[in-house]
Order: C-alpha cells, then structure tokens, then sequence
C-alpha cells in the first residue's frame, strides 16, 4: 500500500494486490479462520466494518486446554479460562478469513481514498529520494512517501530494502480445515497439546470448529495426501468423541511453520507490516492480531506527522513505529515458541512437570485474568484505532 497525506491529514493509498478479491473471498482459497482479539474488534468498529463481520463472528465463551497422548479420550482440563477473567466482552472471535477478505475489500472499494490495482504485483522498488517509487508487472509506475508492505513473510519489500531477518523452520506444518460436528460447542475453544504440537478446536457458528492442527512435517505431508475417509480418521483420532460425529465440510490446507523476524520494521521509505515484519508460530493465534496492531501504531505514527506538516516516510517517523512494535512482536513470538518446544514431545518427566504448571496457574486468578488480557489484546499501549 502507498500513501501521502492530503489537506485533511487523511491519506491517499494505492493498494497494488497481485491477488485476484473475487477468488480470496471462496472458502478454497484460504480455508483458515482467524481468532480477532476483543481490541482487534474495536478497530473494526472504528473502521465501520464491525456491523458486516458481526453475523459471521463467534465469541469464545471459554478456552480449555489439556495436555494428552495421542487417541487419548479423557482430557481432563488443566488450564481453563472464561468470562470472569474477562468480564463484559469475550476476549476473542472466530471468523473466517474470506468473510475477513470480503469486509475489507468493500469498505476498501467504498472509499474515496483507495485506489485498487487488482492482480498487479511489484516487480521493483526505489526507496531513495523524497519519494518512493514502485515499478508494477503492468509497467505502470506509482510513487509515494511511504511504503508500507504487508506483502508476507517472503516480502519482496523486505528483500529489495535489503533488510535481513532472524528465525528458523520448525520441523512442524499447521492444517487446517473446517468440520462439522454433531453436537453444539458453546463457544467452547479448546487447545490439546498433542506430542506432534497442539491441536486447536476453535469455535464457528453453528455446529461447527475451525481446526488449525499442528503435525510433523514429514507426517503433515501423508496426511493431507490421504483419501476423505483415511483424512477422516487421522481427524478422528486427535479430534474426540465429546461433540459427536464429525464431518470435514472445507477444504484442507497445510502451511509450512516457522518463526521470522525481520532485523529492522522500517527504512527509508519503507514500513513492514504483519508477516514481511514477524512470523509466529499459530498455537496462540496471535499472528493476524499482531498485523492489526502494526497497522494500527503506524496509522497514529503517520497521523501525528501529517498534522504536524511532516514527511511520513521520514526515518525518524519509521523508527518510532519501530520501537512500538517491537516488544510486543518479539515477546509474543518467544511465548509462542517456547510454549511450542515445551508442550511439543512426549517426555513424561516433562509432562509432569507441565501439567502442574498449568494447573498452579489455574488456580491463581491474577495469572489468569492477565492471561486473557493478552488474548484479549489488551496489554500495552493501546493504538488509537483500538481505543473505545
């Protein structure tokens, strides 16, 4: 996206998409659902695309989640969250990416300040000069203050700013699906942590979950290359008899895991957003969370220079969205990979030792209830978007 303040510190985007938004909006492009945290919420109210998203949006009533060997059926709960430790709202929502896909693209089209380039990707960049400059596949030219790439984790942005980045592959793919089940889930969303890595069940409207199921690479790959029925039964396996038959009704997807960060957020020119900036591995569901919030900070970055008459794509400016934004990503990012390492094996020693942290954090309500603020992303500085 490329933006400049106009007279009324609002900003003039042109959105390059290489994408086409009339496939992203088809359950089989994407198939994944994303949990959008209580403050995630209040941006899209802000934003006016709350009232569109409502109608698909499942609340999280309560989180459970248990630490089991692979089949077992009794999975008493050692970490259990609910509405008390987040009083007023849920802390969290379950919608699906094209629903996601379909409300931003309207509310983009909508807007006299956005203008959409459809299936046009960059093939270069310029970053010197008072502007920057993107040279499009179509052999059109666009230039602006700022830009500001959530073009993903291999970001061509990143790469033609020469900005390197830290991380590793885990030797871990995440599939996700959609099933259906026989019985109601209550909002119920559960996280089993499985010897291959956790294994979520996260609540849909209606009788039916969202799976983001984390496997082995090698395993990962004979799975999703099995039959319905033979798919069906590995599901069966992980997934439990609590909520009845169930029934894989989406299509299935797998996605290498890995953990990114990018060494800088910014340089001349040049802002990173969600995964060009930070990759996290999805036990926590945390990723897409943390893009919102790299959107948000920088919009009040950007604000505060346009109202001051200042350049946007000054380093200084950039800087300061930096050092917002990092904390939080490297933090949430070492949560989620340390939790990963820890929960993913089958070590009984460690097992017993796990469990009884969990069940000592059960029981002190402090813990939990800051627990569920993270979830609910409600820790930190709060950007204005997020604000009620």
């Amino acid at each position: 996206a490329l933006g400049g303040p106009s007279s009324t510190c609002r900003f003039k985007v042109t959105l390059a998409d290489a994408g086409d938004p009339v496939t992203q909006r088809h359950a089989e492009f994407d198939g994944r659902a994303s949990a959008i945290t209580a403050s995630a919420r209040q941006m899209f109210i802000t934003l006016g695309v709350w009232d569109e998203l409502e109608p698909h949006a499942q609340p999280m009533k309560e989180i459970v989640v248990t630490d089991s060997q692979l089949g077992t059926q009794n999975r008493p709960a050692l970490l259990h969250f609910d509405e008390r430790q987040h009083p007023g709202e849920p802390a969290s929502y379950m919608i699906e990416n094209r629903h996601l896909y379909a409300a931003f693209y309207d509310a983009a089209i909508a807007s006299d300040d956005v203008t959409i380039l459809a299936q046009e990707s960059v093939t270069s960049y310029e970053f010197d000069g008072p502007r920057a400059c993107a040279h499009l596949q179509s052999g059109a030219e666009v230039t602006a203050e700022l830009v500001a790439a959530a073009d993903g984790r291999n970001s061509f942005a990143r790469q033609s700013a020469g900005i390197k980045t830290l991380g590793w592959a885990y030797k871990q793919n995440g599939i996700v699906t959609t099933v259906a089940h026989e019985r109601p889930h209550h909002g119920v969303a559960e996280e089993h942590f499985l010897p291959a890595g956790p294994f979520a069940i996260l609540p849909l409207p209606g009788n039916q979950s969202s799976l983001v199921w984390t496997e082995e690479a090698h395993r990962a790959k004979q799975i999703m290359a099995l039959d319905d029925e033979g798919f069906r039964t590995e599901l069966e396996h992980r997934f439990g008899e609590h909520l009845g038959e169930i029934e894989p009704v989406g299509p299935r997807h797998s996605y290498p895991l890995a953990l990114h960060l990018a060494d800088n957020f910014s340089s001349a020119r040049l802002a990173l957003l969600g995964d060009a900036a930070h990759v996290v591995h999805p036990l926590a569901g945390l990723g897409f969370n943390l893009a919102l919030r790299d959107i948000a900070a920088l919009a009040d970055v950007l604000s505060e220079q346009a109202r001051l008459g200042l350049d946007i794509g000054a380093v200084d400016a950039l800087e300061r969205y930096e050092s917002w934004r990092r904390f939080d990503t490297v933090k949430v990012a070492l949560m989620c990979d340390g939790l990963n390492r820890l929960f993913s094996n089958d070590i009984e020693p460690l097992r017993r030792l796990r469990d009884m942290g969990l069940e000592f954090v059960d029981r002190v309500e402090p813990a939990k209830r800051f627990f569920m603020r993270e979830a609910a992303g409600m820790n930190g500085k709060l950007p204005s978007l997020m604000q009620r």
